[in-house]
C-alpha cells in the first residue's frame, strides 16, 4: 500500500479465516519503507508531467520496485504468501472525466516474486460510472463491524459505517496531504502530535471559506483527489498570506469540522491511519464531533489499509465484490482487479 502522501511503502502480510459467514484476520508481520527523495519526488511531481514512453516505463519500474521490496520482506520475516494484493501509487484520479491510474505494474510484481498478483482494484468501477474509491469500506464492514464508524486519517480522511444494509462512506477532507506540504516549508515532514498547530490561532475568515467549498455539501458517493486540492485548498490558503502556526491550526478545525459534519455524536469511531498518532488533531476531532475516537493497537493504525487491500485480494480470489455500489455510485457492485501468474 503506498498513499496519496507518498511516503513510503507498507507491506503487511495477513492470515484470513471465515468460519460461519464471518470473516477474521491475523496480521503476521508489517514493515513499512520509506521512499529515496527522489522516489518521492517522482510519485509527488514528476510523474504527471511525463511523455507517454516515460509514463508506461516508470510504471513498470515501479512495478518491479515494489515485487523487490516484498522480496526483501518475505526473507526479512521468512514468509511466502499465497497471493499479493497491491494497491499501487495513485497518480490519476479524475471519475468524472472516466479517468484513474494506479501506477505500479501488478505484472512486474508477479514477475518479480513469482507469486499471483492482483492489482488495479479500481478502474472496473470507474468504468462502472463509479468514484473508483473509497475501497476501504468493505473491509471496515467484514473485519471492524463493532464500530459505529471507521475513520481512516491520511493524505485525506475517508469514514465509512452502515445505514440499514448498505454501506456508506466517503472521503470527507484532505488531511496530511495538506498539512505535510506546509510543514515541509520549514524543511519538516509532519507536525508531530500536532505542536505547531497547538501554538497557533484560528484565522476564522480562512476557516470559513474552506468550510464553505462546494464538495462539503455535495453528498455522497464522493471522492477526493490531489488534483482537487492543488486547485481549491492550496490557492485559498496561500492567499491569506498566514504564518504556519495559524495555518495549522485553522487547517486543523477545518478537519475537525468536516468530521463533526459527517457523523452524529454519542458515537464509537474507529481511527487509524498515520493521522491517527497526531494528538492535537484527534482532540479536536473528539471535542467537536462528540464521539469517543478509539486509536487501536500500533499495527493495525499503520496497516489497516495494508491489511484491506490483502482483504480485497482474497475477495476477488473467492468471486466476492470489493467495490460497493453504495460507496461509490457505481451501476452495480463488482469485483475489482487484474490477476498476474507468473
Amino acid at each position: 500500500m503506498s498513499g496519496t502522501s507518498a511516503d513510503g511503502l507498507d507491506v503487511c502480510c495477513a492470515t484470513f479465516t471465515r468460519r460461519n459467514g464471518k470473516w477474521s484476520y491475523r496480521i503476521d508481520c508489517a514493515k513499512g519503507y520509506s521512499y529515496t527523495p527522489e522516489l518521492k519526488d517522482t510519485l509527488m511531481n514528476r510523474v504527471q508531467k511525463m511523455s507517454a514512453l516515460e509514463f508506461i516505463t516508470f510504471h513498470s519500474q515501479y512495478g518491479h520496485f515494489l515485487g523487490q521490496k516484498v522480496n526483501e520482506f518475505m526473507a526479512e520475516f521468512g514468509v511466502k504468501p499465497d497471493l499479493i494484493a497491491s494497491h499501487g501509487s495513485t497518480v490519476f484520479h479524475e471519475p468524472s472525466k472516466g479517468v484513474m491510474f494506479q501506477i505500479g505494474d501488478g505484472a512486474a510484481i508477479a514477475a518479480e516474486t513469482g507469486i499471483p498478483t492482483v492489482s488495479d482494484f479500481r478502474r472496473l468501477d470507474i468504468m462502472l460510472g463509479g468514484q473508483g474509491a473509497p475501497l476501504v469500506p468493505v473491509g471496515d464492514r467484514a473485519l471492524f463491524g463493532a464500530y459505529d464508524y471507521c475513520l481512516n486519517i491520511g493524505g485525506f480522511s475517508n469514514i465509512s459505517y452502515d445505514d440499514g444494509p448498505r454501506r456508506i462512506a466517503f472521503d470527507i477532507s484532505p488531511v496530511n496531504y495538506v498539512i505535510n506540504r506546509y510543514c515541509r516549508s520549514i524543511g519538516l515532514e509532519m507536525d508531530r502530535d500536532g505542536e505547531i498547530a497547538r501554538r497557533g490561532s484560528i484565522c476564522q475568515s480562512l476557516l470559513d471559506k474552506l468550510n464553505s467549498l462546494e464538495y462539503y455539501s455535495c453528498d455522497p458517493p464522493k471522492s477526493l483527489a490531489r488534483e482537487w486540492v492543488e486547485k481549491n485548498i492550496f490557492p485559498l490558503i496561500d492567499s491569506f498570506n498566514l504564518p504556519l502556526e495559524a495555518i495549522l491550526r485553522t487547517y486543523y478545525e477545518h478537519c475537525a469540522t468536516q468530521l463533526a459534519n459527517a457523523v452524529n455524536p454519542g458515537k464509537s469511531i474507529l481511527a487509524t491511519g498515520g493521522g491517527a498518532w497526531n494528538k492535537f488533531l484527534l482532540e479536536r476531532m473528539e471535542a467537536l464531533s462528540e464521539c469517543t475516537l478509539t486509536v487501536p493497537e500500533p499495527e493495525v493504525v499503520d496497516y489497516k489499509e495494508a491489511l484491506i487491500f490483502a482483504f480485497l485480494g482474497v475477495l476477488y480470489m473467492t468471486d466476492t465484490p470489493s467495490c460497493l455500489s453504495s460507496v461509490t455510485g457505481a451501476s452495480r457492485d463488482n469485483i475489482g482487479g487484474m490477476l498476474f501468474k507468473a
